[in-house]
């Protein structure tokens, strides 16, 4: 083993030991030893032959890791991670073997110092306490790819480190917003490779020296409208402490923490226990969109009825402006969800949003769509395993699971990977392994199920239209929570290719329009809480104009029982369907879907057995969530099942 290494200058200008490069984080040798460069020039060169290991996302930093156990961090400029990556351009990414001298970036100094900020490349072993012994620098002019730097390494067993207690990080996060001026006191906080930064209403606030001789806090600095609680390489674990001692409302983290709720004894009690914590997760993913939902599922409707009325046509290019307005946020729902779920669960937020962007990546959606909805009909392959893709849009399970997955691995990864490569591997993997659980397991676990429903359907309907209807009226919407109603469109397309009409799909009209009608009973009976009374004015159109999950996920399932006395209504309405053998010509449905209910060759049975089915719906579903459903004092209290957070972060909810 070597016991010298030599480090190159990373860019022309003026070389000095790191104790006088212009940043007290590395002047007091808190991140390790090394050098400065005082830049002339914009090329930045890799001092040492490696691996990346780092990229920051703000472009302002690379981490090295060599052959001899040195960790390395280039760090362009001081205090321009507020630069967001704009003065410059990395020409490596993580992965990526780098030798001396190679260009990896170039940093455009003059637009450093327009912005106002010091231009010092810093050269900085990360792991000095465990590998290097000393380093000898070369002060005055270099150029770029010049020796600079000599490090001489320790022998194997050898340390300099000094000892010290481990820093109780969930205290030091109270202590620092203590410190700060309070909870009152901080707008906005955020970090970077090595600080906390915060936003404070007041700095005259924060105790400055109390903070800074706080056990894992290596300084203070102002900068940038930002108070920055200066780290190191633990800035990740701190800053979840402070964001957890802030509480609600702060680092992505809105809801409100609650004390762990214990299962109840016995496999009945555990199972409507975690049944109800399953609805709570869904209910309170879904709240944040509802509103969006119930807009876009209202304009949907209008474009519908404005095609049946011949206002418009299906295949111009307004209708399809108008269209892609509707359809967004449900094409893109997973992704939605995948962030939504990710802060109720307390998984990463971004990263879920990036995993919701998989799974409606329209290369995927494509091979979905383009091949049968049977889960043993292979249609790709992941590492030469055969893997049925299925169609994730409008899909809302499989991200809360994805959420779930992911509040599980990512502190694992957290625990298991070390600080100085977490940045990047952690999200890396977490994406990787979350992404090909949902998609080898999860998914094709529901399109096997979604497949032996279907096929029960098609028999069911054939035995009887009558109990056919009450059953699917009675439970249909049920499947919508889990997204086995994906299993019913490929019945209701067959029917109307083949036959030109769809009874399956009458039944189904009927269950959005109870919804609807449980929603409205919400409505009429609400009195005080103005924003529930929004909620389900919205609710009800949108339900009537087809698009049910407003409704569904921000009151009937969010109030129990007004779900279910909204399938009291579907079932009756289904059943009359049956009864009457009411046909559909075509897909869209619910009160604003009426013209779908009108035989081509002229008004028949069907059309009137639709307005008969759907007042019965409306009167059903609205007497019984009236009567039974809903008392304005739920809105007062939570609902148990906003007391339960199903395998949280936080402390448990169940």
């Amino acid at each position: 083993m070597k016991s010298t290494v030599k480090m190159l200058a990373p860019v022309n200008g003026k070389a000095v030991p790191i104790t006088e490069v212009h940043d007290p984080m590395f002047s007091e040798k808190d991140m390790g030893d090394g050098f400065g460069v005082i830049p002339t020039g914009n090329e930045i060169l890799s001092p040492v032959s490696g691996k990346v290991m780092l990229v920051a996302s703000t472009k302002h930093a690379i981490g090295f890791s060599t052959d001899d156990g040195l960790e390395v961090l280039v760090h362009m400029g001081v205090d321009t991670v507020e630069l967001n990556g704009a003065p410059f351009e990395l020409f490596v990414k993580e992965g990526d073997t780098v030798t001396a001298g190679q260009k990896v970036a170039t940093m455009d100094i003059d637009a450093v110092k327009k912005a106002g900020k010091v231009t010092d490349v810093i050269v900085a072993i990360t792991n000095t306490n465990k590998v290097v012994k000393d380093v000898n620098v070369t002060k005055g002019d270099v150029k770029a790819g010049d020796d600079v730097a000599e490090v001489s390494l320790m022998a194997p067993g050898e340390s300099t480190a000094k000892p010290s207690g481990k820093v109780d990080y969930d205290q030091l996060g109270k202590d620092i917003v203590k410190n700060v001026g309070g909870v009152s006191n901080v707008e906005n906080v955020i970090h970077c490779i090595t600080r906390v930064r915060f936003y404070l209403k007041d700095d005259n606030k924060a105790h400055d020296d109390t903070i800074k001789a706080m056990k894992g806090v290596l300084d203070v600095a102002k900068a940038g409208g930002q108070y920055q609680v200066v780290i190191g390489p633990a800035v990740e674990d701190v800053y979840d402490a402070v964001v957890k001692a802030l509480g609600p409302g702060f680092g992505g983290d809105s809801e409100v923490k609650k004390e762990k709720v214990e299962a109840p004894k016995g496999v009945w009690p555990k199972t409507k226990f975690y049944f109800s914590a399953l609805i709570g997760i869904i209910t309170a993913s879904m709240m944040p969109i509802i509103g969006l939902l119930a807009a876009s599922g209202i304009l949907k409707g209008l474009l519908a009825l404005i095609v049946s009325a011949k206002w418009l046509s299906a295949t111009s290019s307004t209708y399809m402006i108008i269209s892609a307005m509707g359809d967004s946020v449900f094409y893109f729902l997973p992704i939605l969800v995948g962030f939504t779920a990710a802060k109720r669960l307390g998984a990463n937020q971004i990263i879920m949003g990036v995993i919701g962007g998989v799974l409606a990546y329209p290369t995927l959606v494509q091979v979905a769509t383009k091949t049968s909805s049977t889960a043993m009909n292979f249609n790709s392959n992941f590492f030469g395993i055969p893997i049925h893709i299925a169609n994730y849009t409008y899909s809302i399970f499989p991200m809360i699971a994805a959420a779930w997955i992911a509040s599980k691995i990512e502190p694992w990864l957290k625990k298991h990977i070390v600080m100085s490569l977490r940045m990047i591997l952690s999200p890396l993997l977490e994406v990787f392994i979350v992404s090909a659980i949902i998609i080898v397991i999860v998914g094709p676990v529901i399109t096997l199920l979604s497949s032996y429903l279907a096929n029960g359907i098609v028999a069911l309907l054939k035995f009887s239209p009558a109990i056919s209807g009450l059953l699917i009226g009675g439970f249909y919407q049920c499947l919508v929570i889990f997204g086995l109603h994906w299993a019913v469109i490929p019945v209701v397309a067959s029917q109307i290719a083949t036959t030109g009409h769809s009874a399956l799909n009458a039944i189904v009209s009927a269950t959005m329009v109870a919804q609807g009608a449980a929603a409205m009973a919400v409505f009429v009976k609400t009195k005080k809480n103005i924003d529930m009374k929004q909620i389900a004015g919205a609710a009800t159109l949108s339900a009537f104009a087809g698009v049910t999950e407003p409704a569904m996920y921000g009151i009937n399932l969010k109030y129990g029982r007004i779900f279910w006395t909204a399938n009291i209504g579907s079932a009756v309405g289904g059943l009359i369907t049956g009864l009457m053998h009411v046909d559909m010509w075509g897909f869209a449905g619910s009160l604003i879907g009426f013209a779908s209910f009108i035989n081509p060759k002229g008004i028949d049975s069907s059309f009137t057995g639709y307005l008969i089915a759907s007042a019965a719906t409306i009167v059903v579903s609205f007497v019984c969530t009236y009567l039974f459903g809903f008392k304005e004092e739920d809105l007062e209290s939570s609902h148990a099942v906003e007391k339960v957070r199903l395998g949280s972060r936080e402390p448990a909810q169940g």
